[in-house]
């Protein structure tokens, strides 16, 4: 009889640790593609999210200074004012944004995954030639302004450059009641706009390396509405 309880526990003791052994394993499995997928999808969302931010509030930083710099004279050009600048920053900033609610799904099988893909990164280079070419001109004019000698007139301020220069020519700003708002203010707003728009340049050329990485290497990016299969998941991209 002792012969025959011992084998009995023994097996009692084999069974239930038999049907266990497999459980956790899947479940381990599959609670570890489950922290694979999510982890794909938090680094898929947040880095566009927060280059689309920056975007964003570099491009209004860009245009509020601008319509600010167009206040102090309005004989200033469109060119030392570059609010144009933020204005498509913001737009390419909008778009990023609303290409985050587009559905991620695997090798772009929507053609609105790839046509928004494509339009932000198009607009991101755009974006970044845009604000070089507000940089150099806010350079030029505030190269100009430390060379320029300016005295007060009637309701204007009249800039001049040294006569020594072959191109000695006459600025005038008007509806301008002191030249220190030209030398001073005006030249304060250059070097923040030129902060800025390098700044903004770097933030659209850093998004447009993003939209490459994601098309020809791994990288993932838009919110993953569905989970991927354990077959996609594995996946690579050449």
């Amino acid at each position: 009889m002792g012969k025959d309880r011992q084998p009995r526990g023994q097996q009692r003791q084999g069974d239930a640790a038999g049907p266990d052994d497999p459980g956790p394993k899947k479940g381990a499995g599959s609670r570890g593609q489950r922290g694979e997928e999510e982890a794909r999808t938090c680094c898929g969302c947040r880095f566009p999210l927060l280059l689309a931010l920056l975007q964003l509030a570099l491009g209004v930083a860009v245009t509020v200074v601008g319509f600010l710099m167009a206040s102090v004279s309005s004989s200033l050009l469109v060119r030392a004012t570059p609010y144009w600048a933020g204005i498509i920053v913001c737009v390419v900033a909008y778009l990023g944004l609303f290409m985050l609610c587009v559905s991620y799904q695997v090798d772009e099988r929507t053609c609105i995954q790839f046509s928004m893909k494509l339009l932000y990164f198009v607009l991101s280079a755009l974006g970044l030639v845009v604000c070089v070419l507000a940089v150099a001109f806010a350079a030029h004019h505030y190269s100009l302004l430390t060379h320029l000698t300016c005295e007060n007139a009637p309701d204007s301020c009249q800039c001049k450059l040294p006569s020594s220069e072959p191109l000695s020519r006459t600025f005038v700003y008007r509806d301008v009641t002191d030249c220190t708002s030209i030398t001073g203010t005006f030249q304060v707003f250059l070097l923040v706009q030129m902060v800025l728009n390098l700044v903004c340049g770097l933030v659209c050329l850093v998004a447009c390396f993003v939209m490459w990485k994601h098309r020809y290497q791994v990288f993932y990016v838009g919110v993953r509405m569905c989970p991927l299969s354990a077959s996609e998941g594995q996946q690579q991209k050449v």
